[in-house]
C-alpha cells in the first residue's frame, strides 16, 4: 500500500452505525489505514438486518440511483452510466513480484491472452494516482461477507470497504452478510476489498442517472500474496462486488492452489433419477452456453429431477474419505436478464420477482420490467422506457434492456434450490461437464479418457462468441476452463495443480465429459432440441457415472453406443449419425488450433500431461 495521504483539513468520520472498538485488531488496523486513505465522511460497520437493507434501499431511492418497480414485491431498478455496464476486463490485474506467476509469457512476447500484470511499483502509483481523499463527502461502508455457509470450513470471509451503497444492496443478495460474519471472523485472517467510485463530493461533473462512477480510472487490482483487492472506478457487477469473480476466483484459485482444492466457474446441479438415486455434477461453460439454463433444467423425461446447488462458482476440496465435496460460495444469482424466459428458463423466472435488484433492463409503465427475449407480452397500453430512461418501441432499432442487463436474486428463492445447498461439508461431485458453442464438428457429449485427458478437454475449451464489432460475424475464441478472464495466476502451473489431483492417496476422481447443446445442421439449425432434453444427455452421464451405460471409443473420447441415449418421446426427429459424426479435416484443424494456442500462448508452462494428451489426439485423429 502506498504511504498515507492525509488532508490537512480532514478531521475524520463520523460513525454512523457500529463500534471501531469492537472490531479485531487486524480488521479495524486495515479500516483505519483506508479511513486516512480515502478520507470518508462517515462510517457505516454493515449488520445485514432487514431494517439496515430497508434504509439502503429507501436512501438509494431518495439519491435517484434506484426505483422501486410497483408490480413487484421489494423489486428495484437500477440504471447506470452507459459507460459503466460490464467487467472491464482490459483493467483487471493481477499484481505479483514476476510477471510469470500471473500469466505464462507468451512465444516470441506480446501480450497474454491469459490476464494481465501489473508490477508493484506500477500498481502503488495507480493507487496513490487514485485512492487519495476518493471518498471524500461520502460514507465508507464496511461489509463483512462470507463466502459459503457462514462457519463452514470450505467457506472464506472478506471484507469490503466501499462507498456505494448499491454495493451494499448487492452484496446482501450475492453473499451472507453481516453481523453473524463478525463473529465468525473473531481474530482470524479475511480477505482484504477496497472498493470506490471514484468520485468524491462536491462533484466536478454531473453524473449520468445518477450514478457516480469514474471509467477513464476504473482499475481492478487482485493482489494474491496480501490475500488483497482494489477496485476504483467502477460500480457496476463483478467490477465492485468483489466477492463475485475478484474473490470467489481470482484470489480464491491462489488460495485453492495452496490449500489444495479447486475454485472454479462452474454451476453444481443435483440430479435424482425415477429410482429416488442421487448424484451432483459440476459444469463449466462460456458465456452464452446455457450455464443459468442447465443449473436450473426442467427434464422432460418422466421421473427425473434437477436441482440447483449454484448457477456459476463452485469451490472443490476433497474430503478425508477422498470424496470431492463442492459448495457455492454466493448466496445468489447474478444473471444476465435478455434471452431468460418461461421458455428458456421458468425456475429463473419463478425466482427473480421478489427481493431483486435489477440493472439496466427495461421498465413498464405499469411498474414492471422487459427485456428482449422475455417472451411476455404487454397489457394494452402498457409502455417502455429503456435502460437509457428514454420511451422505447420496437421500430427504435436497439435492444430495450442492455445486453449484459442484470438481476441480482436471493438463490433461496428458487423454486428448486437443493435442500443441500448450504451443507457446511459441501455436495459430493461425481462428474465434470465442460461444453462450449460449436456449430460444427464437436458431438453432443463424449466422455474423456482418464483424468489427465479430461484435464486436456478443459485446458482445449472453445466456443462461439460474438466478436466485437458485429458485421465481422462469429468467431471461435478459446476459453480453457470457462476460465479465461478468471485465473487468478499462471494457466500452465493452474493445470498442473488440476493434474495433481490424480495423485492423492484416495481420491476418488469424478468422471470427465465435454458436451455440445449448439451443433448445427447447414440447412435446418441446431440438430439438438436442448432446453429440457438437454436430461436425455445428463440420464447417459448418470449412468455411466454408475457404470450402466453404453459407450464406445473414438478418437476424441467415449461416444454414447447405439440406443444408449435415451430419445423416448422425444419431439421430432434427431439425426444421431450427424450429432456425433467426426470429421477428419475439422479435427485436424482444431488439433492444429489447440497446438498453437499451446504452443503461443501457455508456452514452456504446459505441463507435459498436457502436450502428450494433444500428441494423442492427433495421432488417433490422422488413422481416421
Amino acid at each position: 500500500m502506498p504511504p498515507e495521504v492525509k488532508s490537512a483539513a480532514y478531521t475524520g468520520p463520523r460513525m454512523l452505525q457500529g463500534d471501531l472498538a469492537a472490531l479485531s485488531p487486524v480488521l479495524r488496523e486495515f479500516l483505519e489505514a483506508n479511513v486516512n486513505l480515502c478520507q470518508p465522511d462517515s462510517i457505516h460497520i454493515c449488520d445485514g438486518s432487514d431494517e439496515e437493507n430497508r434504509a439502503i434501499l429507501t436512501q438509494l431511492e431518495k439519491q435517484g440511483m434506484m426505483k422501486k418497480l410497483q408490480k413487484y414485491d421489494n423489486c428495484w431498478l437500477a440504471r447506470t452510466d452507459p459507460r459503466d455496464v460490464a467487467r472491464v476486463e482490459s483493467k483487471t490485474l493481477i499484481v505479483t513480484q514476476n510477471q510469470r506467476d500471473t500469466v505464462p509469457l507468451p512465444l516470441g512476447g506480446g501480450v497474454s491472452q491469459l490476464g494481465h500484470w501489473m508490477s508493484p511499483e506500477e500498481f502503488d502509483k495507480a493507487m496513490a494516482h487514485r485512492f487519495p481523499g476518493c471518498m471524500k463527502g461520502r460514507t465508507m461502508y464496511v461489509i463483512p461477507f462470507s463466502m459459503g455457509p457462514v462457519g463452514s470450513a470450505l467457506s472464506k470471509i472478506g471484507v469490503e470497504l466501499t462507498d456505494s451503497p448499491y454495493v451494499v444492496a448487492s452484496m446482501r443478495v450475492m453473499t451472507r452478510m453481516g453481523k453473524d460474519v463478525l463473529s465468525t471472523l473473531g481474530t482470524g485472517d479475511f480477505v482484504r476489498c477496497l472498493h470506490s467510485v471514484g468520485c468524491p463530493l462536491p462533484l466536478k461533473s454531473a453524473l449520468v442517472n445518477n450514478w457516480p462512477c469514474n471509467p477513464e480510472q476504473t482499475l481492478v487490482a487482485h493482489i494474491p500474496d496480501r490475500r488483497l483487492i482494489v477496485s476504483y472506478g467502477s460500480g457496476y457487477g463483478g467490477n465492485s462486488l468483489l466477492g463475485k469473480k475478484c474473490f470467489a476466483l481470482r484470489i480464491a484459485s491462489c488460495i485453492a492452489r495452496q490449500e489444495g482444492w479447486l475454485a472454479e466457474h462452474m454451476l453444481i446441479l443435483g440430479i435424482t433419477n425415477p429410482a429416488g438415486e442421487k448424484k451432483y455434477m459440476a459444469a463449466a461453460f462460456p458465456s452464452a452456453c446455457g450455464k443459468t439454463n442447465l443449473a436450473m433444467l426442467c427434464p422432460t423425461l418422466p421421473g427425473w429431477k434437477v436441482e440447483c446447488v449454484g448457477d456459476d462458482i463452485a469451490w472443490m476440496k476433497f474430503d478425508s474419505e477422498g470424496i470431492l465435496r463442492a459448495i457455492n460460495p454466493e448466496n445468489g444469482f447474478f444473471g444476465v436478464a435478455p434471452g431468460t424466459s418461461a421458455k428458456t428458463n421458468p425456475n429463473a423466472m419463478a425466482t427473480i420477482f421478489k427481493n431483486t435488484v435489477f440493472t439496466n433492463v427495461a421498465e413498464t409503465s405499469d411498474g414492471g420490467v422487459y427485456w428482449e427475449g422475455m417472451d411476455q407480452s404487454l397489457p394494452d397500453g402498457v409502455t417502455i422506457t429503456s435502460w437509457k430512461n428514454k420511451p422505447w418501441s420496437l421500430m427504435d432499432g436497439e435492444p430495450s434492456a442492455h445486453p449484459n442487463s442484470r438481476f441480482c436474486t436471493p438463490a433461496g428463492q428458487c423454486p428448486i434450490i437443493d435442500p443441500q445447498w448450504e451443507s457446511p461439508e459441501g455436495v459430493p461431485i461425481e462428474a465434470i461437464i465442460f461444453g462450449g458453442r460449436r456449430p460444427e464438428g464437436v458431438p453432443l457429449v463424449y466422455e474423456a479418457f482418464s483424468w489427465q485427458h479430461g484435464v486436456f478437454v478443459g485446458a482445449a475449451m472453445r466456443s462461439e462468441a460474438t466478436a466485437a464489432a458485429e458485421h465481422k460475424g462469429k468467431v471461435i475464441m478459446h476459453d480453457p476452463f470457462a476460465m479465461r478472464p478468471f485465473f487468478g495466476y499462471n494457466f500452465g502451473q493452474y493445470l498442473s495443480h488440476w493434474l495433481s489431483m490424480a495423485d492423492r492417496p484416495g481420491a476418488n476422481l469424478p468422471k470427465i465429459f465435454h458436451v455440445n447443446w449448439f451443433r448445427k445442421s447447414p440447412t435446418a439449425g441446431f440438430l439438438w432440441p436442448g432446453f429440457g432434453d438437454n436430461i436425455r444427455v445428463l440420464d447417459w452421464m448418470f449412468r455411466r457415472v454408475k457404470g450402466e451405460a453404453g459407450a464406445v471409443p473414438s478418437p476424441v473420447g467415449y461416444l454414447p453406443c447405439h440406443d444408449s441415449l435415451n430419445l423416448q418421446d422425444l419431439s421430432g426427429d434427431v439425426d444421431l449419425d450427424k450429432l456425433f459424426s467426426l470429421d477428419k479435416a475439422f479435427w485436424q484443424q482444431e488439433m492444429e488450433e489447440v497446438k498453437k494456442y499451446f504452443t503461443t500462448q501457455v508456452n514452456s508452462d504446459l505441463p507435459k500431461e498436457v502436450g502428450e494428451q494433444l500428441e494423442l489426439l492427433q495421432q488417433k485423429v490422422n488413422q481416421m
